[in-house]
């Protein structure tokens, strides 16, 4: 009797569980190209908790939507004299999600699909690093955009982006990896270097009171503050190492781990798609500000 007074209990959970509940990736078509976007939906005690990552800026908490019958709403954003507020329209089936997202007298439809978990095990042997740039001109990379917004050029063995322009990504493409960098970054600089085209780190050197903790040097872009108090410095080489295996990141920074092994709960702004069960290509975001140099990057890649 116990273990059907349990089983019942555990199977009227289940039914109770919203069918919203989980991470949720959208890949969308804009007039300006492919955009991402990103919904995390928990719930406790019976009422929901919604994230949302827009195509842009940093992932936040949603706090008005409602359920209409079996539709959830979202409302995003702040209306602006020259755009209305976003609103999302959606319905659960299994492992998707439809409707239509509206703005104003726009509107544009939804697909959304649940986030793989990309629960997998280190490999136990890498290979031997190989260099993604030679120190000598842009081979195995292409800037992103139009030609005449491209500013990366090799100055001095150096990889420079002498403005703010176009971003810069590589030909190929990668799953699970080790990767190596050092950066050297101007007064106020703001950059990220994206993994799998999906996930940025940041990289800036903007005063301490223009970012929270999420959003500064080391992170992942709103989603994990790095660890320790490390000196912020322009002018000299910063060192990255970064291990990505499946969603769990370590970044050591100048010998100093600051994010280990922690899990990547999803996309970031300026993601290059949502389809994260996909190798995916690194990218460097060069659209914010010039003058950042970049030097010795390599990558080893798993050995299965």
């Amino acid at each position: 009797m116990q273990r059907i007074a349990l089983f019942l209990i555990v199977a009227a959970s289940l039914q109770a569980a919203s069918p919203f509940v989980g991470r949720w990736n959208f890949n969308l078509t804009t007039p300006t190209g492919n955009r991402a976007t990103w919904l995390g939906i928990a719930e406790q005690n019976g009422a929901l908790e919604i994230w949302f990552q827009p195509t842009g800026g940093n992932v936040y908490r949603v706090s008005e939507f409602q359920m209409k019958g079996k539709q959830l709403q979202l409302t995003l954003g702040k209306p602006t004299d020259k755009a209305p507020r976003t609103v999302l329209e959606l319905d659960a089936a299994g492992d998707k999600l439809t409707g239509v997202m509206r703005r104003g007298d726009n509107s544009q439809p939804l697909e959304g699909l649940r986030a793989p978990k990309l629960d997998r095990k280190a490999p136990k042997e890498w290979n031997k690093p190989e260099a993604l740039f030679n120190g000598k001109d842009l081979s195995g990379w292409e800037a992103m955009g139009k030609a005449s917004d491209n500013h990366w050029v090799v100055k001095d063995g150096q990889l420079l982006n002498e403005d703010h322009g176009a971003n810069l990504k590589t030909t190929k493409t990668f799953e699970d990896f080790k990767l190596h960098f050092e950066v050297n970054y101007p007064d106020h600089a703001n950059s990220g270097f994206y993994l799998r085209g999906r996930y940025e780190i940041q990289l800036e050197s903007e005063p301490l009171t223009s970012n929270p903790p999420e959003r500064r040097i080391g992170s992942v872009y709103g989603r994990i503050a790095p660890k320790g108090d490390l000196p912020r410095t322009t002018g000299v080489w910063d060192v990255f190492d970064i291990t990505l295996v499946g969603r769990t990141l370590t970044v050591v920074r100048n010998g100093v781990t600051t994010i280990n092994a922690q899990e990547i709960e999803g996309i970031t702004g300026g993601a290059l798609d949502a389809n994260e069960a996909a190798p995916g290509p690194f990218y460097i975001q060069g659209d914010h500000t010039g003058g950042l140099k970049f030097r010795n990057i390599t990558v080893s890649t798993a050995k299965r």
